[in-house]
């Protein structure tokens, strides 16, 4: 379980975002976000408690299923995450900085989607939908910001009932929806590529390649020029694990040729990273 200081700064930097979209945007016009935020801000505008309080309440089973079915490293974060959005929610002020609610509804899921996507970028979440999500995504290959919209269903329909008012549960949808495809910009472990490498140190390579638990095949290959026997090595991955790929190859054999295609699907069974 290897964590970079940068990774809860970056974290912290998500949180501040997210609680800055809450205070600043949605909050102020009785709107919602998705999720475990959204079901706490509708708890907190017909009862007394504190919107950041009910959230972080509500986190808790959240976080205690995504520790034993994500793993302790993303959960970690995803706890402080959800810690700093508290708190951050207790220190930002609440007003109102849109006096239209649905320049409100844009601008506040543009920043909770931003917030929520640098989260998941360094392997954390922001909590709530977010480790459910995580958790579907890590069995199904969905992208991350769909399923939350399709977990937030209940949340907008409770909206327009409890509020009696359907103008508000229409623009949280908007907010939430928005959010949604901002994090599948930032997070974008689902989309895949493939690599094909040819190197003259096949074993080496092989050998650091295995480590990142996925699949490689070996093929043999013959350079049409030379009549030189090499192996080519085929790998599918995703653009979120790429960067730590080319770094591995580049340590194995700096000479290697890779040729990186974009992937439309994969059929069959494919891997996902532990979180």
């Amino acid at each position: 379980m290897f964590i970079r200081i940068g990774h809860f700064v970056t974290v912290a930097i998500g949180a501040l975002l997210i609680a800055s979209g809450f205070n600043l945007f949605l909050i102020p016009h009785h709107l919602l976000s998705g999720g475990v935020s959204g079901l706490a801000m509708l708890t907190g505008y017909f009862t007394p408690f504190s919107v950041g309080v009910l959230y972080f309440v509500y986190n808790i089973p959240m976080l205690v299923a995504g520790w034993f079915l994500l793993g302790r490293r993303f959960i970690l974060l995803s706890i402080v995450s959800v810690a700093a959005v508290t708190a951050l929610i207790a220190l930002i002020p609440e007003r109102t900085v849109a006096s239209d609610p649905i320049l409100s509804s844009v601008f506040g899921g543009v920043l909770v989607g931003i917030g929520a996507g640098i989260s998941f970028r360094v392997g954390g979440s922001s909590g709530g939908f977010d480790i459910l999500g995580s958790i579907v995504t890590r069995y199904r290959d969905f992208p991350v910001g769909n399923v939350l919209v399709a977990l937030n269903g209940l949340v907008i329909l409770a909206m327009g009932y409890l509020e009696g008012d359907w103008n508000l549960a229409l623009l949280s949808m908007v907010s939430i929806y928005i959010t949604g495809k901002v994090v599948d910009l930032i997070h974008i472990s689902h989309l895949k590529v493939t690599l094909f490498i040819i190197t003259d140190d096949t074993e080496a390579m092989l050998a650091r390649l295995l480590q990142i638990e996925r699949g490689v095949t070996r093929i043999p290959a013959e350079g049409a020029f030379s009549h030189a026997r090499k192996d080519m090595l085929m790998t599918v991955t995703t653009m979120y694990e790429l960067a730590e790929l080319k770094r591995i190859i580049k340590e194995a054999d700096p000479r290697a040729f890779v040729n990186i295609v974009e992937t439309v699907g994969v059929m069959g069974s494919f891997r996902k990273r532990s979180v």
